[in-house]
């Protein structure tokens, strides 16, 4: 029952009930509502920056749950990524060597993946670091993983052509022992007897009676077989294939044409002294990726040890060269 309120009239001296209007009324009821909804408003307020609710309170278990994952996730990645440095590293410094393939450089088993924006749709979040860097860390390694599913490819077939490759690469000497006389001159800085100056000589020279027949030192196809008066004279270069050619100059006879295939230790042609020569000799190079390298690296196939460190004793010395 609604409280009664009187008043004191003094004009009539006397107590009246006070009857309120309408507006009044409305008034009142008014600010009773306004009242209670600044309240339930301080309370909630209060309610959702202070406390959690049960949900909230689950729903922010269940983010440190995936956060604590995420961590474990990018652990175990880091783990996958180190195995994977090791069969890398194995790629390129034995299974590649072995078959004389060049090593893959880096900067293409490091290669980015995807877009500059790829990770934006990842920003924003409060745990946005550590999804970012899981997501990066993941496209990584699958760049990695296909690299190197790439090279296993091509390391396989090496491994099938293993056997052909062995036959082409130059391994013997390109005259024989009992022919040859001496090393004239090795690898390196030289004396050129007719430019009277000291030079860089890119290959071996063996000395021989002329007429003496020139091998091939490899299996491969003749690429130039011609005749010259200056420079190298008559000579022949050969190319075995897996980016090894070998130059036989300042030959007598030329025993192969240019375009004919030929095997390992098959005569191609015979000492002489043509071209820009001092006497009776061959000129010999080995060539490997466009690189002149030193000949006498590639005499493995025919030479006991003994005869092998002598042929390196002998093409050390720092003697005149014949060409």
């Amino acid at each position: 029952m609604a409280k009664v309120k009187y008043q004191f009239n003094t004009k009539s001296l006397t107590i009246e009930k006070i009857r309120l209007s309408i507006k009044d009324r409305l008034l009142k009821v008014l600010s009773v509502v306004t009242a209670g909804l600044v309240f339930s408003a301080v309370v909630i307020f209060v309610a959702y920056n202070f406390f959690n609710s049960p949900k909230e309170k689950m729903q922010q278990r269940e983010i440190e749950q995936y956060k604590l994952q995420y961590e474990i996730l990018s652990d175990r990645l880091d783990h996958i990524s180190r195995v994977l440095n090791d069969l890398e590293d194995r790629d390129d410094n034995i299974y590649r060597v072995i078959f004389e393939a060049e090593p893959i450089p880096s900067a293409v088993r490091q290669a980015g993946y995807g877009g500059v924006d790829r990770y934006a749709r990842l920003e924003g979040f409060k745990n946005s670091d550590i999804i970012t860097e899981t997501a990066k860390k993941l496209d990584n390694i699958a760049t990695r993983i296909y690299v190197q599913s790439k090279s296993f490819d091509d390391v396989f077939k090496l491994a099938k052509n293993k056997e052909a490759m062995l036959a082409c690469i130059p391994a013997i000497q390109p005259v024989n022992n009992k022919d040859l006389k001496r090393i004239a001159s090795g690898f390196g800085w030289r004396s050129h007897p007719i430019l009277k100056r000291r030079i860089f000589h890119y290959g071996i020279d063996f000395t021989a009676p002329r007429g003496t027949n020139i091998y091939a030192t490899g299996d491969g196809k003749v690429k130039e077989a011609k005749r010259a008066r200056g420079g190298y004279g008559n000579q022949i270069v050969i190319d075995h294939g897996y980016g090894y050619k070998t130059l036989y100059a300042h030959l007598q006879k030329i025993k192969v044409r240019r375009g004919q295939k030929v095997k390992r230790g098959q005569i191609i042609g015979t000492v002489g002294n043509t071209g820009l020569s001092m006497g009776s000799h061959l000129h010999y190079e080995v060539h490997k990726n466009g690189k002149k390298v030193n000949p006498v690296y590639y005499f493995y196939n025919d030479l006991t040890p003994e005869e092998y460190d002598k042929v390196i004793e002998l093409a050390s010395r720092d003697n005149q060269v014949l060409s």
